[in-house]
């Protein structure tokens, strides 16, 4: 692997291994501070999350364009953004990222390193929030990457904290995540059998977002580079 795809991987790999532990962590730390109050936990997961995703996008987007989403590098080389190539050390990365991320969450509260969800989020309009939140996530990526580089991590975090509260899944929007937090018998957890429904709903809604946004915004592909934050062109495209 040539040394500068091991930093943008490596950046990948952390900033979902941080990305997961906010998630998951603070999903327990609210669910036992909340007396019961699941609005209350929910709030609490969803600010750290928001918050996190602001820090981690501005840390790691430099280096690798702060993808933490397979569903975003998909669409990243799609459009020209990252070699075909690359997309599975990206896709590897944020995976195993995103269970190291569990697992370090659950060593923090004491918890079993990982242990089945059986937390249920079945059904058609589970299904449907995960396409409408992968969707919208993937539309604020695009049009900012386009039109308001230095807003990307804001609106991302903005983004997803408000999608927690208005889609029915608590809008998960990240394959990777779904597949780690499948291992999280805790708050943020979804049951496996559940996963699968939601990354095809997933990848379908980052498929349809980036079709509509390369046709509302059509010289977007010669800006894909900057997917999510622009990171070192000498160093993404000096292959």
């Amino acid at each position: 692997m040539r040394r500068d795809l091991a930093r943008r991987v490596t950046a990948e790999a952390v900033g979902t291994c941080f990305l997961l532990a906010a998630v998951v962590g603070s999903g327990v730390m609210g669910e036992r501070l909340s007396g019961g109050n699941v609005a209350v936990a929910l709030l609490a997961n969803t600010l750290a999350t928001g918050a996190a995703l602001v820090a981690l996008i501005q840390t790691f987007g430099p280096v690798s364009g702060a993808h933490f989403n397979p569903a975003v590098t998909l669409a990243d080389a799609s459009q020209g953004g990252i070699a075909w190539r690359e997309v599975p050390f990206y896709v590897c990365a944020q995976v195993s990222g995103a269970f190291g991320g569990v697992a370090a969450a659950h060593l923090m509260f004491g918890l079993p390193l990982f242990s089945a969800s059986r937390h249920a989020r079945a059904g058609a309009a589970q299904f449907f929030s995960e396409f409408v939140a992968t969707f919208g996530l993937l539309a604020v990526v695009w049009g900012c990457a386009r039109t308001s580089k230095a807003a990307v991590p804001f609106a991302v975090a903005a983004y997803i904290t408000a999608a927690y509260w208005f889609t029915a899944s608590t809008s998960f929007a990240n394959p990777a995540v779904t597949l780690a937090r499948a291992a999280s018998d805790t708050f943020a957890g979804i049951r496996p059998a559940d996963a699968p429904g939601f990354v095809v709903a997933q990848l379908l809604g980052a498929t349809a977002a980036t079709a509509l946004m390369r046709w509302l915004v059509p010289s977007l592909p010669r800006e894909a580079k900057d997917v999510v934050v622009p990171h070192d062109e000498r160093e993404s495209h000096g292959r």
